[in-house]
């Protein structure tokens, strides 16, 4: 479980976001989570290549992280925990990573370690969507 004041901590302090695995589709989580968090005054770079130049969330639908260009803070990850040792290790070529989000669900175990020796935090199984209305944030 993680600690509460990581969790707040980490969503206190970051502004840019970018969600890999983000769906078009309004019924899918990943597209309203994102929506939730570009409504809570983030910035919110949708990733996901079926899709990539698109425009949503006043930004355009990147196809990879390394896409992205510029800084981003924490990478929030809408993709099956097998899929996230890659995912981790596109993050962490990124400038200015302070944190790496896996979603409910999603967990593991050793890409969460070679982030945090990175200096990365790691939050895993969690939902910020569901966290920042649980901590009042």
């Amino acid at each position: 479980m993680e600690d509460d004041a990581k969790i707040r901590s980490i969503l206190d302090s970051v502004k840019v976001i970018a969600v890999v695995g983000w769906s078009p589709k309004p019924e899918r989580p990943s597209h309203r989570v994102a929506a939730y968090l570009a409504g809570r005054g983030y910035r919110v770079i949708p990733v996901n290549p079926g899709v990539a130049g698109q425009v949503a969330l006043g930004e355009v639908v990147r196809s990879s992280l390394a896409e992205i260009g510029e800084g981003v803070d924490m990478v929030d990850i809408f993709r099956r925990s097998e899929e996230v040792p890659a995912v981790v290790a596109e993050a962490l070529t990124l400038p200015g990573l302070k944190a790496i989000w896996m979603q409910l669900g999603v967990e593991h175990a050793q890409a969460a370690a070679e982030a945090e020796a990175a200096g990365v935090q790691v939050v895993q199984n969690r939902c910020p969507a569901i966290e920042i209305p649980r901590l009042g944030i």
